[in-house]
């Protein structure tokens, strides 16, 4: 069991600036009191996270949404906080120019600055000491016959082959595949195994990172998981729950039993390190920011800790012998423990309040900055 302690406490799960501000559906973004105004006062809330769950060490930060004249001063206000900045995230989606496309488009202006954002974007790791960049494309097509689907694959190579030059020696980045949205006929990195292709030819400082909601319904996740683990390749996951499509709900909330199927391959194929970047993608539309944040912490954590309680020697002998239902059964025990007092011992033990969500309620955080931070412009989807 003090091993099982001593793993939770090393866990470090990554929160997005974006989860802090304004979001809401395609009809409709909801304003909430309290909410940033700038990437600074993001900052601040992620700091709070952190504090109450001792887990959130780190925070995303996506340009332009989080632009800065003086990002080594944000890194710093950053610091002074007691977290520090994590994965730098571009943004070729918002802009008129992409609508066709942005490193895939067939127009070489717009492929030219598409690429010059994403190294733009190489720029701010720079700056803030990150060491991950996380690219994601909404490029693809609507129609049959739009545009040559070879080429495109070919544009996004040469564009992926430019910024991976541009890394520093301990830099790396991320390629995230989405099935559909918002092109519908074809999407140029739609799956893991497009963006496994891209990365294994461009070399070592390419990885794939798995977001749990953009997989077509019945995907089996942990097989995908399980594989990438085996060729070195998963650099990290953008945790979130889905019941349609790509609904970016908590971690945890649609399915659990598949977080901890999930959980259980990252520790079984070693997974559990610092290579392989625990990070939550979410947008809490009407629940209260800080606090979706902290309860997808602890949705993570618990399904952490279930998966290191699998008895592997068990499960590894009822494997070899056929035994199809005492596998099951050893998997299933481990599922079906009430892994809370584990977890309160072990926030207790760093001198954190054992119930991070009541602690936080009490702290008087919201109150306090739903007075501070009235007038000015609050921060939301494109901010």
């Amino acid at each position: 069991m003090s091993d099982i302690k001593t793993a939770l406490l090393a866990q470090a799960i990554e929160t997005p600036s974006w989860a802090y501000g304004n979001s809401g559906t395609r009809f409709k973004v909801f304003a909430q009191r309290g909410v940033p105004r700038d990437p600074y006062e993001k900052l601040a809330d992620a700091a709070q996270v952190h504090a109450f769950t001792g887990a959130a060490p780190s925070v995303a930060l996506h340009i332009p949404w989080d632009r800065v004249d003086d990002y080594a001063d944000l890194a710093a206000h950053a610091s002074n906080l007691g977290v520090r900045i994590g994965a730098i995230n571009s943004n070729v989606f918002q802009d008129d120019d992409y609508m066709l496309g942005s490193v895939t488009s067939p127009d070489a202006r717009v492929r030219r600055k598409a690429t010059d954002h994403l190294l733009e974007c190489v720029d701010v790791m720079d700056a803030t000491g990150s060491d991950t960049l996380k690219l994601w494309f909404s490029d693809g097509t609507n129609y049959p016959g739009q545009d040559d689907i070879r080429s495109r694959q070919d544009r996004l190579a040469e564009s992926l082959a430019e910024v991976y030059d541009r890394l520093g020696e301990h830099q790396r980045f991320l390629l995230e595949y989405k099935l559909f949205e918002p092109a519908f006929y074809t999407t140029d990195v739609p799956d893991w195994g497009t963006a496994y292709a891209h990365c294994v030819k461009l070399g070592p400082k390419a990885q794939v990172v798995v977001d749990t909601g953009h997989h077509a319904p019945g995907t089996n996740i942990e097989f995908i998981v399980a594989f990438l683990l085996r060729e070195g390749k998963l650099g990290g996951f953008d945790f979130n729950s889905r019941f349609y499509a790509d609904d970016d709900l908590m971690a945890g909330a649609a399915d659990p039993f598949q977080l901890f199927r999930i959980m259980f391959e990252v520790v079984r194929g070693g997974g559990y390190t610092e290579d392989v970047a625990f990070m939550l993608d979410q947008c809490h539309n009407i629940e209260p920011k800080i606090a979706g944040q902290i309860r997808s912490v602890m949705n993570v954590q618990e399904a952490t800790a279930k998966a290191l309680l699998v008895d592997r020697a068990a499960l590894a002998a009822a494997q070899s012998a056929g035994d199809v239902l005492g596998a099951n059964g050893v998997f299933m025990d481990a599922y079906n423990t009430d892994v809370r007092p584990l977890l309160a011992e072990v926030r207790a033990e760093r001198g954190l309040d054992p119930d991070p969500m009541a602690a936080y309620a009490r702290s008087g955080y919201f109150e306090k900055i739903a007075a501070e931070r009235v007038g000015g412009a609050q921060a939301g989807w494109g901010a």
